[in-house]
């Protein structure tokens, strides 16, 4: 009887030989391209502290226990750390699935943090618009700034709107690069409005090229975008730098300066669940405490009482 034929799975595959396989998989998937870049970004990082060339048969719980401690003792934030493992636990999994492996990693929660936002001092300088004399990267990234304070936006999906995206009759803004990879509708205030007017006269363009452009008219890459608004910043004697930081300072403001609330704010920022949402409402607690007296029942029912007089 003729033996039948059968395919062995390969066992002397590395971490790092599986991390790529994984990383295929999931970008044949759709997934966002930036959570692809996290991946590979997550393999160069992990292989500081793990031998990613190990057979992935032979990873153990031990080394990846060793693997967070050896984070640890590097001096990295905890919150980094749970970033990372989280996407080893994800792949982990992937590997479940896969008949691969096993093994399983818990997940780590983040710790609570007071998030910076940009003060109303820098924001005055950084909002201020530049002279008629200015070139052209100067005063987009001008508006740039203005359109982030505006909408909270990552910088990912800004880069990635288009002129035809842009409805000033509307007063909104169709936004179809998002991290959920879900079309959002965000509005316009009337001062970004007229921002966005001018700035689109200038810049010029066809349809489908892209609203925030390079000198030549060209999609801005991550890192221009970043280098960018850093040097803006620096050049109007702000030393904080952070594109996302405007994301921070949006919640925050529309929160506690503006008397937003928590399901709106959800909606601005693309949110797919309350979770982040509540995670501003609860950072920005000491802010909201400022102003209680206008909320709080203790307080309207001391006020003083006008008492009536004869005239």
């Amino acid at each position: 009887m003729a033996r039948k034929i059968t395919m062995t799975k390969e066992t002397n595959s590395t971490y790092a030989e599986v991390f790529a396989s994984f990383i295929t998989a999931k970008t044949a998937e759709n997934v966002a391209d930036i959570t692809i870049r996290n991946y590979h970004n997550n393999l160069h990082t992990i292989a500081k502290y793990l031998d990613v060339d190990i057979p992935l048969e032979q990873l153990t719980r031990k080394h990846l226990d060793e693997m967070i401690v050896a984070m640890r003792k590097a001096g990295l934030a905890h919150n980094s750390i749970t970033t990372y493992v989280r996407i080893v636990r994800t792949f982990l999994n992937w590997c479940n699935e896969k008949d691969m492996t096993t093994l399983t990693l818990p997940n780590m929660k983040d710790k609570d943090t007071v998030k910076e936002t940009y003060s109303d001092n820098e924001l005055v300088k950084l909002l201020k618009k530049p002279g008629r004399n200015c070139d052209f990267t100067e005063y987009r990234n001008w508006v740039i700034v203005n359109f982030l304070l505006n909408s909270g936006c990552r910088a990912s999906t800004v880069r990635n709107i288009q002129n035809r995206d842009v409805d000033l009759d509307a007063r909104q803004i169709t936004l179809r690069h998002t991290k959920n990879s879900k079309i959002q509708v965000i509005p316009l205030c009337s001062v970004m409005v007229n921002i966005l007017r001018e700035y689109i006269a200038i810049r010029g363009g066809e349809a489908e090229q892209y609203l925030f452009c390079n000198q030549f008219g060209e999609m801005l890459t991550m890192n221009a975008l970043r280098l960018a608004i850093a040097k803006y910043n620096r050049s109007r004697g702000v030393e904080k730098t952070s594109t996302h930081l405007y994301r921070h300072t949006f919640a925050r403001k529309y929160l506690v300066d503006c008397g937003g609330d928590a399901f709106m704010l959800q909606k601005l920022l693309g949110h797919s669940t309350l979770k982040m949402t509540k995670h501003y409402c609860a950072i920005y607690d000491s802010d909201i405490a400022k102003n209680f007296d206008r909320f709080s029942p203790l307080a309207q029912m001391n006020q003083p009482k006008e008492k009536i007089t004869r005239r």
